[in-house]
């Protein structure tokens, strides 16, 4: 038997696969070496006091239900841990006061905890039974040995877990803007792609619009730099504020804004317009310093995007905004 379960393990850990792949293995093994009806593994947790059963195998009349939930300090588990008594085949007699044990009408049950490296208790690997049974050395050593499978695997696991999260944010990090926290140039670029298939599929147009905060550096000049990161920030919210999440915002860098959306009512650029230009004029407070911002060069383009790519679509708006900007001072000029 003992060469059968090591050959089994073998090929199990040869393969790639999950926690919950494993450890129902690793039950069944359990199962055959120990003749238990039960076998199960529950997760602790301290900052509730709860007990966990994460997986189990059942073979026979007893049942010990996956999901369910015990106080710790009530458990079988943690009397067995307590004590360093980790097999009993008369639990009524060593623990009679177990109300859980008392209900599943258990007799024999072995158990080890399941320690990460770090010396934390995961949990325990259990096998109980109705029935009693006599202490088994090998089943003492099998218990042992799946029990450190298990947490090797389950540190595993977490190991990738926590690349996966630090790959996610370092992503995250590489497509924002660190001031704002809108979508950088990258971000923006990628987006508007992304979009224009879209509308391409959808058969739609697309309103893009490019956006230079007039006068931003007599603002930092007069107000300091603080105030001008402040004011961009606002910028960026209240741009945010008027636009849906499948909508782009993003900064492109310095003073210049870019936001996008596919035209699905009966929008129109003007009206696009004028509702970026009264979110951007008025009044901000930027720390100490209040004041009345007139507003920015704006240039929008209604495209067609089985026309025309995101790339020249930029590359569009970006002119539309000088010809704005050119207007904008000649009728400052003349007032």
């Amino acid at each position: 038997m003992s060469d059968i379960i090591l050959a089994r393990v073998s090929q199990t850990l040869a393969t790639e696969q999950s926690l919950e792949s494993l450890v129902r293995q690793l039950l069944e093994m359990l199962e055959m070496v120990t003749h238990m009806e039960s076998t199960y593994l529950t997760r602790v947790d301290n900052s509730t006091r709860l007990q966990h059963v994460v997986y189990a195998r059942n073979s026979s009349d007893m049942q010990i239900p996956e999901g369910h939930s015990l106080p710790w300090d009530e458990s079988l588990c943690k009397r067995a841990v307590d004590e360093e008594c980790y097999f009993s085949n008369d639990v009524p007699h060593r623990w009679g006061d177990c109300e859980a044990a008392q209900a599943l009408g258990i007799n024999t049950f072995f158990t080890t905890p399941v320690h990460l490296a770090d010396g934390s208790l995961y949990g325990t690997l259990c096998a109980s039974s109705r029935d009693q049974h006599n202490f088994s050395i090998n089943s003492e050593h099998v218990l042992h040995l799946f029990a450190s499978l298990i947490a090797r695997y389950i540190e595993k696991e977490s190991l990738v877990e926590q690349l996966r999260e630090a790959n996610a944010a370092l992503i995250a990090h590489s497509y924002t803007d660190a001031l704002t926290g809108l979508s950088n140039r990258r971000a923006v670029y990628e987006q508007l792609d992304a979009l224009f298939n879209n509308a391409r599929k959808n058969d739609s147009r697309v309103l893009v619009a490019f956006i230079d905060l007039d006068d931003f550096k007599e603002i930092n000049d007069i107000h300091g730099h603080q105030a001008g990161d402040e004011f961009l920030i606002q910028v960026g919210q209240r741009l945010s504020s008027v636009m849906s999440h499948d909508d782009i915002v993003g900064r492109l860098g310095g003073d210049e804004f870019l936001v996008a959306c596919e035209i699905t009512t009966n929008l129109k650029k003007t009206a696009f317009v004028d509702l970026l230009r009264r979110q951007i004029q008025g009044v901000y407070q930027l720390g100490d310093h209040r004041i009345h911002y007139p507003g920015a060069s704006i240039g929008s383009i209604d495209v067609c995007p089985q026309e025309m790519d995101a790339e020249s679509a930029i590359q569009a708006a970006d002119a539309a905004m000088y010809l704005d900007k050119k207007a904008r001072q000649q009728v400052s000029v003349a007032s």
